[in-house]
């Protein structure tokens, strides 16, 4: 998620919103209850349209874009393991983008969803999401609820998912198309829990977490969440200068003698990844960031 710190850009994406709104297509409920051992098929795309149209209920050319967006991000080793892949292929994104950007909701792209924000392009989800490596029935923070896609995806892997956003409108918004989605069927986002508030202190109350993934770049890794973060857990952060992260995967450990040991690594092999600073709040105003 990327946030515009801008006065005029958070206008202007509000004013957006108000023309354009979501998706809100007419779609029937999903026909199959959802569950966890329901599993599309991965190999071919003739039998994924029939398996996702008799059990999903979902539109033909959007299963298509997803499909094919799917392909690529297997040649690009972004997903890579069967949980992942069958995440990203129960995830419909086009839920979660505004009308006009529906003809790119599958695009290698970050797209604007109001509120000067965005919704982070496939490529970058999948790897940051497999990295994480969630098991089922894991805790998972996420920092940036932002357009709800990244926890819609989370919780096809697993039934604990805790998200914060920092903007409150957008973090009501999300919560609205959530509880849309869980009335037409799709329950698996009963999972989710949201609060709007500053992702830099974490959800201690919640913690600790097994995985936690953050959506915004900051100088360093913020306190908090390493604390929150178990033993043995793993945290995918972008970390860096202003526009220049390096999107890292930290796993904790602790030794025999009780020290806690931070391994890094770069999940991009040093390419940087332009994400927004990780802004905080003052009162209820977001003002400024948590870089040192």
């Amino acid at each position: 998620m990327r946030i515009d710190m801008n006065r005029r850009a958070f206008l202007t994406g509000v004013a957006a919103l108000g023309a354009a709104g979501l998706p809100g297509l007419a779609r029937a409920n999903v026909p199959t209850p959802y569950s966890f051992d329901l599993m599309p098929p991965l190999d071919d795309e003739a039998d994924y349209f029939k398996w996702m149209q008799q059990n999903r209920g979902e539109d033909a050319a959007f299963l298509k874009e997803r499909w094919s967006r799917y392909r690529v991000l297997l040649a690009n080793r972004d997903v890579w393991d069967v949980p992942n892949k069958r995440a990203f292929l129960l995830t419909p994104r086009e839920e979660f983008v505004l009308k006009q950007n529906l003809n790119r909701v599958y695009d290698h792209a970050y797209l604007d969803i109001g509120f000067g924000v965005t919704i982070s392009g496939p490529h970058l989800v999948g790897r940051m999401t497999s990295v994480i490596d969630v098991k089922q029935g894991e805790k998972v923070l996420e920092i940036g609820t932002g357009s709800g896609y990244q926890s819609a995806y989370l919780s096809n892997l697993t039934d604990k998912v805790y998200s914060i956003e920092i903007i409150k409108p957008l973090a009501a918004r999300t919560r609205g198309i959530y509880d849309g989605l869980i009335a037409r069927g799709y329950t698996e986002y009963k999972g989710i829990t949201t609060k709007n508030a500053d992702g830099y202190y974490g959800w201690a109350e919640a913690g600790p977490f097994d995985k936690i993934i953050v959506t915004c770049g900051i100088d360093h890794v913020p306190p908090p969440l390493l604390q929150q973060l178990r033993n043995n857990g793993i945290m995918a952060i972008p970390i860096g200068p202003p526009g220049a992260q390096r999107v890292l995967k930290i796993v904790k450990t602790q030794a025999a003698d009780g020290n806690i040991n931070v391994a890094r690594s770069d999940i991009f092999n040093g390419k940087p990844v332009a994400f927004v600073p990780f802004t905080k709040l003052e009162g209820d105003v977001i003002k400024g960031t948590h870089n040192n």
